[in-house]
């Protein structure tokens, strides 16, 4: 089986501009995720998924100098952003990413590939955050090309095709889905940057934690909070205002 991860990326952000290129221990955000990626024993190929808006050369010239594939495309539209990386690495399989998740969990990404290979044939779509169990931020989704090209062709609506997993997460009539839990749920904890504090938080994961060639898990960062509780509060005041799912939500309260 040939698995394509695309990380989606890119510079704008109403909440802290340009995050994905904030640097932690010397390295952006985007090098720390593609790096933590590489660790996975099932991904054949981790490229970039960018847009074609000005803002967003950065992460080309970012891509270029690292030899990292990439594709540039629509800005909104992150059903034909997706489907065109695919198309051009020629991935298979797909593993989405978001570029706000430097803590990325390689053990949690094949886990969530696993359960797909198991059931190959039988499902279309297999995550993490259709229920929550993971701390926010160590989010994979894994689908199949096929699903992605039947979205690509079908669907129409803009909202739709911004909002591009929830095509597949919101018809379990159409497409056949695969949940990967936790044993504990830890979905109370927030480990994604979307504030200056969530990037204040993640830096000090790193400063107790990561070490050169070598990657940090899941189970190394919380022992570290529970052995200093006082990082944990950091970012506290947006946990329970800010969930996973609260990007999606607000849009679609806008919308309707």
């Amino acid at each position: 089986m040939n698995f394509l991860c695309i990380v989606q990326a890119r510079m704008g952000s109403s909440r802290l501009p340009g995050k994905v290129l904030l640097e932690i221990q010397g390295k952006s955000v985007l090098w720390h995720i593609i790096n933590r990626l590489k660790y996975s024993n099932l991904i054949d190929k981790v490229v970039i998924a960018t847009s074609n808006n000005k803002k967003d050369k950065a992460i080309e010239y970012f891509a270029r100098k690292n030899k990292i594939g990439f594709y540039a495309g629509s800005e909104l539209d992150l059903v034909d952003r997706l489907y065109k990386t695919a198309k051009k690495f020629g991935g298979k399989y797909l593993v989405r990413i978001t570029a706000d998740c430097p803590l990325v969990d390689p053990l949690i990404v094949d886990k969530a590939i696993l359960y797909f290979k198991k059931h190959k044939g039988k499902l279309d779509y297999v995550s993490n955050i259709t229920e929550r169990t993971y701390p926010d931020g160590l989010d994979v989704e894994v689908f199949s090309f096929k699903s992605l090209e039947k979205v690509w062709n079908e669907v129409k609506d803009p909202f739709r095709r911004e909002w591009i997993t929830s095509n597949f997460y919101e018809n379990p009539h159409i497409y056949k889905l695969g949940i990967v839990k936790n044993e504990k749920n830890l979905s109370h904890l927030r480990w994604t940057i979307d504030f200056m504090e969530d990037f204040s938080f993640v830096e000090e994961i790193y400063k107790n934690l990561y070490k050169k060639d070598k990657v940090f898990h899941m189970k190394e960062i919380l022992e570290l909070l529970k052995k200093n509780p006082e990082i944990g509060y950091i970012n506290v005041q947006y946990t329970k205002k800010y969930s996973g799912d609260s990007g999606y939500k607000n849009a679609l309260k806008q919308r309707k």
